[in-house]
């Protein structure tokens, strides 16, 4: 009877497996375990995690130990992303919502909230093709943010950036809750590929390099400063046409290379955690944390423009400056604020309209 007993036992533990229990039928909820956050740390919100960005982007950070709490929302198939990631063993809670009604429920109480919401790059799109349909969502998003968390460091990577931040910051002023020190635009992307195609040329570890790149987030308006490479180094005139090209053709690259499949997805992802993560130890109290990204500025005549910035508890503390730019430098970057003006531009006047 014994032996009976047993086999018994586990038949029914496995059936529990195969046919889970609803939630409705136990006492003890999903939603009631650790629903504040398991450990100490910061609540972050990824709006598209459900997307080609958003889920890698939602499994790296739930890998982030400065992350008490994740929350995942998108339009679509945010369950089963959510139900996936939950079951990773590090110390973040993760909760999903789905669709519009659960926009805010996603929003309230966050310290970090990431965008890289709207439709991807398609082979022999530009960044300004994108912008009909992100910068409406862009929109939507950011008006529930100012709502619900009007005090979170927002970064958005919705593309064209050089369009959506000034978009996103128009919606902020709207509703009286801008401050320009917390709406930081994500050009971390092409950092990561400076360095990276830099080391490649003189053959050594990306790691070790840091190339500033400044202006904005989409071709030539992104500017890679080659003469402030670390560590210092110079290249001959081809090479600095070469790199610069490649750097600012980066995405493009990819999307020819993915023909169809998708675009810069998961170095995307992986440069977004990156600066996130650099965000987090801001708010910690780190100090010393250097990066760039695309903010309101006075660096130029633009309002907004990508360099490096200093980040501490309030999101930006300080921009500084360029610092010396050789002739190459100065006439890319004259280029470049022109084609910058005009996203800018367009940016704004789709709120102001």
């Amino acid at each position: 009877m014994e032996a009976n007993s047993g086999a018994s036992d586990r038949i029914s533990r496995i059936a529990g497996h195969l046919r889970p229990q609803r939630e409705d039928d136990v006492c003890l909820k999903r939603s009631d375990c650790r629903a504040k956050g398991g450990v100490s740390g910061f609540k972050v919100a990824i709006l598209g995690a459900a997307g080609g960005i958003g889920q890698p982007l939602a499994m790296l950070m739930k890998m982030n130990p400065l992350v008490s709490l994740l929350h995942l929302y998108d339009v679509v198939n945010t369950p089963g992303v959510t139900s996936d990631i939950s079951h990773m063993d590090t110390g973040a809670v993760v909760r999903g919502f789905l669709g519009q009604q659960q926009l805010e429920d996603a929003l309230i109480g966050m310290d970090l909230v990431i965008i890289p919401a709207g439709v991807p790059r398609k082979p022999g799109m530009t960044r300004d093709d994108l912008f009909n349909i992100n910068a409406g969502i862009v929109k939507t998003l950011c008006e529930a943010i100012a709502k619900c968390c009007p005090k979170a460091i927002v970064n958005v990577i919705s593309n064209p950036v050089n369009s959506t931040v000034p978009i996103a910051a128009e919606v902020f002023k709207r509703a009286g809750t801008y401050d320009p020190k917390r709406l930081l635009g994500v050009t971390m992307l092409d950092v990561v590929r400076a360095n990276t195609f830099v080391a490649e040329v003189l053959g050594v570890d990306p790691r070790d390099v840091d190339v500033p790149v400044v202006g904005g987030h989409a071709g030539i308006t992104i500017l890679p400063l080659l003469s402030q490479i670390k560590p210092p180094c110079s290249f001959t005139p081809k090479e600095i046409e070469y790199l610069t090209g490649r750097i600012q053709n980066g995405g493009t690259e990819v999307v020819e290379a993915k023909a169809g499949a998708g675009s810069a997805t998961l170095s995307m992802a992986y440069a977004a955690v990156k600066f996130a993560d650099a965000c987090l130890h801001a708010l910690r109290g780190d100090a010393g944390i250097i990066e760039c990204a695309y903010v309101a500025s006075q660096v130029t005549e633009l309002p907004f423009f990508a360099s490096k910035v200093r980040l501490g508890r309030v999101g930006v503390e300080e921009i500084l400056p360029l610092g010396p730019l050789n002739d190459y430098e100065r006439e890319s970057l004259e280029k470049a604020k022109k084609e910058l003006a005009a996203s800018i531009e367009k940016g704004i006047s789709f709120i102001r309209k």
